[in-house]
């Protein structure tokens, strides 16, 4: 028995065929074409299934997506980077095209899935998923079992506030002095653009940091420090056996991952600071598409 995963991205829509141990037999990708309308996208995923499900025996399909969603339901609320789709019944429409079952989950926790099952994680008991990327998103796994919660928002620890100053950053759609405000790529970038004029991004602000420039470190220094903050309190919340840190920030992880470690262990109880275990993810730009494969199996 085979399983179908689909990363459904804003850029690129990724459909990979999966056997019983996880592993990808079948991988394709093309253009989400957002734009088009849900009905444009959805159709081009259920003529790669049926095409699929005419040579291998498929039981079920898996779905990450951007939220917000409603997993159990199967809706897509109004993701920003697929504009456009509003109130989408993605489960309902699909199942329709291919008569299989569909599960929905967001792409974070799809993640999340595959990082403690193939990756990082693996052999954990409990692992809490950190993605720090454009934004900051994150998913439990506990038992093996992903733990969404009552409407599917568990993990979402980008709006944690982590500076409840009076003139902390306000994100659009976020609380003000939400962690991924101030910690995420999109805010590194934007603070190092409007304090030293690096135009691109956080890579640049690594980039001066690993060349020793004392400000772009001291950027990168209040990062850390509030992601420092987040990761206790994840910790204080459900004390994960694993913290798996991945995303687009990460590719600079020799210069965050052992500050990142240190500054968490000064914020988390005593009793805590030799348990804590914080990890890079490992299935990098894989771990939604190989969680997506994993959710009908769950």
């Amino acid at each position: 028995m085979y399983t179908i995963g689909i990363d459904l991205g804003g850029t690129n829509l990724r459909i990979g065929l999966f056997n019983e141990k996880g592993e990808i037999i079948n991988e394709q990708s093309r253009p989400t074409e957002a734009e088009k309308g849900p009905e444009y996208t959805i159709t081009n995923m259920a003529e790669a299934i049926n095409d699929l499900k005419t040579q291998y025996n498929i039981k079920a399909v898996g779905i990450g997506s951007p939220g917000p969603l409603f997993p159990n339901t199967g809706i897509i609320i109004e993701p920003p980077n697929l504009p456009g789709w509003v109130n989408v019944p993605i489960v309902d429409l699909l199942e329709e095209k291919i008569d299989l079952p569909v599960k929905l989950e967001n792409d974070a926790n799809a993640a999340a899935l595959a990082e403690a099952t193939l990756g990082a994680g693996k052999g954990a008991s409990s692992v809490f998923f950190v993605t720090v990327s454009t934004g900051i998103g994150g998913g439990y796994v506990l038992g093996g079992q992903l733990v969404s919660g009552a409407q599917g928002n568990c993990g979402e620890i980008g709006n944690m506030i982590v500076n409840p100053s009076p003139d902390a950053y306000h994100g659009p759609g976020l609380n003000k002095g939400a962690l991924e405000g101030l910690a995420s790529g999109t805010a590194i970038g934007r603070i190092g653009k409007e304090r030293l004029n690096i135009p691109n991004g956080a890579q640049g602000v690594f980039q001066l940091a690993e060349q020793g420039n004392q400000q772009a470190q001291e950027i990168v220094d209040e990062a850390i420090n509030y992601l420092a903050i987040g990761l206790a309190n994840i910790v204080h919340t459900v004390n994960p056996e694993v913290i798996v840190i991945g995303g687009g920030v990460m590719k600079s992880k020799d210069l965050i991952l052992k500050p990142l470690i240190e500054k968490t262990r000064e914020y988390v109880y005593p009793s805590l600071k030799e348990s804590l275990v914080i990890k890079p993810a490992v299935l990098d730009q894989k771990a939604g598409l190989v969680g997506a494969g994993l959710l009908p199996q769950r």
